[in-house]
């Protein structure tokens, strides 16, 4: 059973729609304070709530954590006693900790990102459509009155699909706000005078999508709503692509690591952020796995500060 602590972090996370790590203890062996089915949440700071083993597993717990919820690939996360090192296998990660008892455990990492908002400005048997499918696809799906609708930071796409209804207010907001995706659900004539009427720039209307969709020769709402969100599926990873593109040509590698320090007691890479242990000596942050390592450190700063 789940700590309710855990379940309430969680849901609290996705309630904020923010990205975290499920980490799951799924093995471990003698001595070890953690037990296979122990559970933790692990937010995108590094917090961690719940339990997964001592201080020195957390260290690589947040580390992995974090990797893992940038690249958004689960992991398998090894750790095992001995000099500190690291292994890479397929679908794995083993890592070697010198402050271990003498136990080793297995956590399963798993990240957990919300579902991209699709909103659908109206209530017609296409829109209808387009909130069933759109769910089974994944998506965050989200019919609304076009009228009343204000966007926020979370929305991916905005479909206007009102039949006259609603439509240009939630266009022109969602051009206005960037939603990245924005079409219009109507025949070329209808949708070529409703976008030559939004109060909005020509640059914005240039970026409205109508007829929405990809011509799959279908008519009914069913077919009409497969042919939106397959175009929404390719707009959305050619926009990917094109950013994978542009990092990669400033010499950003994607996913970026999380910034790391080395524990100069141990020699542990471990996660340089709040969560992680931390002293301020001769105006430097220092890092640590775990007390032990922190409190030897205090005690001969001069032995462990180069």
């Amino acid at each position: 059973m789940v700590d309710p602590t855990v379940a309430n972090r969680q849901r609290e996370l996705e309630e904020q729609r923010q990205g975290f790590v499920r980490a799951t203890v799924v093995r471990t062996q003698r001595p070890t304070s953690a037990r296979a089915g122990d559970v933790a949440v692990v937010d995108a700071t590094g917090a961690i709530t719940g339990f997964v083993g001592g201080t020195c597993v957390e260290a690589s717990v947040r580390e992995m954590s974090l990797a893992a919820l940038e690249s958004g690939e689960p992991v398998l996360l090894q750790v095992r006693p001995g000099d500190v090192g690291r292994v890479e296998h397929e679908g794995a990660i083993e890592v070697h900790n010198p402050c271990l008892s003498g136990g080793s455990i297995d956590v399963f990492l798993e990240p957990v990102v919300p579902a991209a908002r699709v909103v659908v400005a109206g209530d017609a048997p296409v829109a209808q459509a387009l909130a069933r499918i759109g769910a089974e696809l994944g998506y965050d799906m989200q019919l609304v009155d076009g009228e009343a609708w204000h966007p926020d930071d979370s929305v991916a796409a905005l479909i206007a699909a009102g039949h006259g209804h609603g439509e240009e207010p939630a266009l022109e907001r969602a051009l206005e706000a960037g939603v990245p995706y924005v079409g219009l659900i109507a025949s070329d004539k209808r949708g070529a005078a409703v976008v030559a009427s939004l109060n909005v720039d020509d640059e914005l209307r240039q970026r409205v999508h109508t007829p929405a969709g990809i011509k799959l020769g279908g008519t009914s709402p069913a077919e009409i709503a497969l042919g939106v969100l397959a175009e929404l599926v390719q707009v959305r990873a050619g926009a990917r692509a094109v950013q994978e593109e542009k990092d990669a040509a400033a010499g950003r590698d994607l996913p970026e690591e999380p910034r790391t320090a080395i524990d100069p007691v141990c020699h542990m890479t471990v996660v340089a952020a709040e969560p992680t242990l931390h002293v301020e000596h001769d105006g430097r942050t220092v890092w640590f796995c775990a007390p032990g390592c922190r409190t030897r450190f205090l005690k001969e700063p001069e032995r462990y500060a180069a």
